[in-house]
């Protein structure tokens, strides 16, 4: 829901440049599902497309493309520890409501002189911009902590990237750009989203639906285990029982 209300300010501007025809985009990515199998090392998406201008006309000032790929939102707690008699415990904890599990952005130039903070903030163009909701306010001076803390914590797990600069964009009208999935990353339903910048202001945008699921044995067992529960416990217990038996028995024979 948050992502589409983004773009419900789209047809205003079109309205407050005077009902002027504006460009509108194509966008394409390389792959619509990503499979994960046990050896899955990450992937690196093609996110391409067109810029289609009304009157056919690429004007002489080249307008910007930011892409985005982004993952299902998830809940996220995070602890900051305390070293307390020299031992390290965990002391404050903040939960965020709606965290992307993975976000990456690239841009065909300097984020900073794409457009200004509040349009940026409202498409969440850039990692400082992602829209974290966090599930309480009653501390508002430890917010800015926390979420320092969670933007580094998954850029340092390559969940959170940035490539700015590296959108390619050809005559004014091709544009591609290569953003990686981290191997990190979980199964669900993605977002590439595509959006056209001209003098500061987002005049177009697009989204394209990307699926990652498991494959193989692993789909198979996370089928068993969501559909299956009760069986799938039992079967795990039974073989970490068997294992146990077979490598104690080992044990006694050598």
């Amino acid at each position: 829901m948050k992502r589409w209300l983004r773009f419900i300010g789209l047809p205003l501007v079109a309205w407050a440049s005077g009902g002027a025809s504006l460009p509108t985009l194509v966008p394409d990515v390389s792959q619509r599902e990503v499979e994960i199998q046990y050896s899955f090392k990450g992937a690196e998406l093609l996110l391409f497309g067109a810029i289609v201008y009304p009157d056919g006309v690429v004007p002489k000032k080249a307008p910007d493309i930011v892409v985005v790929l982004k993952g299902p939102e998830q809940a996220t707690v995070m602890r900051e520890k305390q070293k307390i008699a020299g031992i390290w415990v965990n002391a404050e904890t903040m939960r965020f409501q709606s965290t992307p599990s993975f976000y990456a952005i690239a841009s065909s130039r300097s984020l900073d002189h794409l457009t200004d903070a509040r349009t940026a903030a409202i498409y969440e163009l850039g990692i400082n911009n992602i829209q974290l909701s966090p599930a309480s306010f009653d501390n508002l001076e430890q917010i800015p902590r926390f979420e320092r803390g969670l933007i580094d914590l998954q850029t340092r797990r390559g969940l959170f990237v940035e490539k700015q600069g590296t959108v390619e964009i050809t005559g004014g009208v091709l544009y591609r750009a290569r953003l990686p999935l981290s191997a990190r990353a979980i199964v669900g339903n993605y977002t590439a989203e595509t959006f056209l910048i001209q003098d500061g202001r987002v005049v177009a945008a697009a989204i394209r639906d990307i699926v990652v699921r498991k494959s193989g044995f692993e789909r198979f067992m996370a089928f068993a285990a969501q559909q299956y529960s009760f069986f799938y416990g039992m079967a795990a217990i039974f073989v970490a029982v068997a294992m146990g038996w077979i490598a104690g028995t080992i044990g006694r024979r050598v």
